[in-house]
């Protein structure tokens, strides 16, 4: 098939190389412009190595976009982690239209952080789905959906680098041979089912010790790696992201209190939590880098009767 990669970051360089792999063709591929004084998109270093056409247009509104893709003449738009809005008018062009790529069981965790908000909360199933991109926000028209269990102890890494990113890869060419030859359905999303949350950044991820352990270790995993939870020591954040959840169902035999690093041992520390500890394998504070618990402890001269979020 003739096609067009629109994406950008690692994702869209993996789907673009998963399309070349099995000799399809590429007709051009479309990536946002980089920041001023930032580093060349994956995609876009990729595409240039293969030899490809790349296109940078500001906005895919533009006319100039639009003109573009018509002129490539491709049977599908391959929309791999795109941030930019793209209009009806631009994913209409292609013989058989555009999909998209988006990582929640739609219409579940419509929006930009899909992956972060079912593992903060609490949530044991998520997955992918492949969908017909229209005006709406992650609204249009469900292909293919692959589903993916949130074990226990997952994180933010494990969902998706271990999981979503390479069944979302090979989902794409699934979808897209679907398509092609006409063997695919079309699913109208449930609005009544429909659920959207934003960014899951800063706010989102300090840390409440006030809140049940359960909830802290939602949020920890969540984070990790990426943006990291954090609470503050002193009035300066520090970011927490190997952690172990311990629950005590004895009432009154939690150790320390709320916030407290209440134990400490050769490889982690222990904060207090309602209902239970939080186990810290890993820690970052803002004037320093990624540590393991003791090298932390270290670092900062801490011992067991610290307290976070102060």
């Amino acid at each position: 098939m003739r096609i067009a990669i629109i994406g950008q970051q690692d994702f869209g360089k993996a789907v673009l190389e998963a399309f070349l792999a099995r000799g399809d063709e590429v007709a051009g591929v479309f990536c946002a412009p980089e920041k001023e004084g930032g580093k060349p998109d994956p995609l876009k270093t990729a595409a240039l190595e293969h030899g490809l056409k790349v296109f940078q247009f500001k906005s895919l509104r533009d006319a100039e976009a639009m003109q573009t893709l018509q002129g490539l003449a491709v049977d599908i738009g391959i929309m791999a982690f795109v941030l930019q809005f793209a209009p009806q008018e631009f994913v209409n062009i292609p013989k058989h239209g555009t999909i998209q790529y988006h990582p929640s069981l739609l219409p579940k965790y419509r929006g930009p952080s899909s992956i972060n908000w079912p593992i903060s909360l609490g949530e044991t199933q998520t997955g992918l789905t492949i969908f017909r991109p229209t005006d709406g926000l992650d609204e249009g028209p469900v292909i293919l959906q692959k589903t993916t269990a949130i074990g226990p102890d997952d994180t933010l890494g494990t969902v998706y680098f271990d999981r979503l990113f390479p069944l979302g890869v090979q989902a794409m060419v699934e979808a897209a041979d679907l398509v092609l030859s006409g063997k695919h359905k079309e699913v109208v999303q449930d609005e009544s089912q429909a659920s959207y949350e934003g960014w899951f950044r800063v706010a989102e991820s300090k840390i409440n010790w006030n809140n049940h352990v359960d909830v802290i270790y939602n949020l920890i995993r969540a984070c990790n790696p990426a943006p990291g939870a954090w609470t503050t020591l002193n009035g300066k954040k520090v970011q927490i992201f190997d952690s172990r959840k311990h629950l005590v169902r004895t009432f009154g035999a939690v150790q320390g209190k709320v916030g407290e690093i209440s134990g400490v041992t050769e490889s982690s520390f222990f904060v207090t939590a309602q209902g239970g500890r939080i186990e810290v394998l890993r820690a970052k504070h803002e004037d320093g880098k990624k540590l393991s618990a003791p090298e932390f402890l270290t670092s900062l001269s801490l011992a067991q009767g610290a307290i976070f979020g102060s």
